[in-house]
C-alpha cells in the first residue's frame, strides 16, 4: 500500500512537487499517445523536434537564437483534459491525530491526492486545472498543460497545505458550488472531486442534482468521498464524555458518545450508501477514500478510470 507523506517533509523542501514525485514514481510510468492531432489556438510550451515531425510548427525565431530545433506544442496535444476540485471548507479539516505527530486531516490527505494526480498527469502529457471550493469558489484555474501552469498549480496546493495558523470557519455550500463550477468547465473533462459532502443543506436532493449537473455538462466524474473511518464514519469514542464542536458554526454540544453512536452510525451509513446509488444512477465513480489507508485506492482509480476514457 502506497503510505501517506511523511508530514516532516513540507517543512524541509518546502514544496509538495518532490512529494508527488515520491508517490507517483513507482507506482506507474510511461504515457499513451493522445487520439487528437490537431493544434489549437493556445500555445502551450515547446519541445524538441523530432524526425518525422511536421516541419510548420517549428519555432524558426527560437532556431535563429539557439540553432537548435524546437517545435511548438499547444494544448490539444493533451491526452485529456482533467478539472481536481478540492473542498475546502472547515470540515475538511477534520482528522485524525495522536499525541506524537501533527494531526492528519482530510484537506491534508486531499491536497496530496491532488498533488499526485497533477504529477501524474504531468507525465503524461495531459492538461489539468484546479478548483477550491469552500464557502466560496476561492480558485479556479483552467486545465493546461505547460510548465509555468504546473508550477502554479504546486504553489496552490501548497497554501492550502500549510493554512495559517488561525484561519476562519468556512461553512460548506457544495450543491450550489459544484452548480456554479459546472458551468465554469466550458470544454469536456474528467472532474476529479475530493470532498466529504457534508453539505449545510438539511436535504441532500440538491447535492445529488449539482452532480448531475456535472454529467449534463458531459463531463466524466470520480468522487472521491473523503473521510476519517474511525472517529467520523465508526464514531468509535471511549465511553466518557465529550465536547463536539462544530468546525463550520462553532456550536457545541457535551454528550457520552455511546448514547448516540448507533443512531449516529446509522444515519451516516444511510447517507453514505444514498450518495452512492445516486453516483450509479448518474454513471459518476463513486470512491470511498478514508484518509489512513494510503493512496492506492485513489490513484488506481484515477487510471482504471482514465483507461476507460482513452
Amino acid at each position: 500500500m502506497i503510505q501517506r507523506i511523511d508530514p516532516e517533509v513540507p517543512g524541509r523542501f518546502g514544496s509538495l512537487e518532490f512529494l508527488a514525485r515520491q508517490v507517483v514514481e513507482g507506482f506507474i510510468t510511461g504515457m499513451h499517445k493522445s487520439p487528437f492531432h490537431g493544434f489549437s489556438v493556445e500555445f502551450a510550451e515547446h519541445r524538441i523536434y523530432n524526425p518525422g515531425d511536421t516541419t510548420r510548427h517549428i519555432d524558426w525565431k527560437l532556431y535563429g537564437r539557439t540553432e537548435k530545433l524546437f517545435v511548438k506544442r499547444f494544448e490539444e496535444e493533451t491526452n485529456l483534459r482533467c478539472q481536481l476540485v478540492i473542498d475546502n471548507s472547515s470540515s475538511m479539516r477534520f482528522g485524525s491525530s495522536d499525541n506524537e505527530k501533527k494531526a492528519y486531516s482530510k484537506i491534508d490527505f486531499s491536497v496530496e491526492c491532488a498533488a499526485s494526480l497533477a504529477y501524474l498527469l504531468r507525465k503524461q502529457r495531459d492538461a489539468v486545472g484546479l478548483s477550491v471550493l469552500s464557502d466560496g469558489v476561492d480558485l479556479h484555474t483552467d486545465a493546461r498543460s505547460s510548465s509555468v501552469h504546473h508550477k502554479m498549480l504546486f504553489t496552490q496546493l501548497d497554501h492550502l497545505y500549510q493554512p495559517p495558523a488561525q484561519s476562519k470557519a468556512k461553512k460548506t455550500n457544495t450543491a450550489e458550488l459544484l452548480h456554479l463550477l459546472a458551468d465554469k468547465i466550458h470544454k469536456r473533462s474528467l472532474v476529479v472531486i475530493f470532498s466529504d459532502m457534508l453539505d449545510n443543506s438539511a436535504r441532500a436532493e440538491p447535492l445529488f442534482s449539482a452532480l448531475q449537473h456535472l454529467k449534463h455538462n458531459k463531463h466524466e466524474v470520480i468522487l472521491f468521498h473523503v473521510l476519517e473511518k474511525n472517529q467520523e464514519m465508526d464514531f468509535n469514542y471511549k465511553n466518557r464524555p465529550y465536547r463536539f464542536i462544530d468546525m463550520e458554526t462553532g456550536h457545541s454540544v457535551r454528550i457520552n458518545p455511546l448514547e448516540l453512536r448507533d443512531r449516529y452510525v446509522e444515519k451516516m451509513s444511510q447517507y453514505h450508501n444514498d450518495l452512492r446509488l445516486k453516483c450509479l444512477q448518474y454513471k459518476i465513480d463513486f470512491v470511498p477514500s478514508y484518509i489512513n489507508e494510503g493512496f492506492e485506492k485513489v490513484l488506481l482509480s484515477f487510471m482504471v478510470k482514465r483507461a476507460k476514457l482513452y
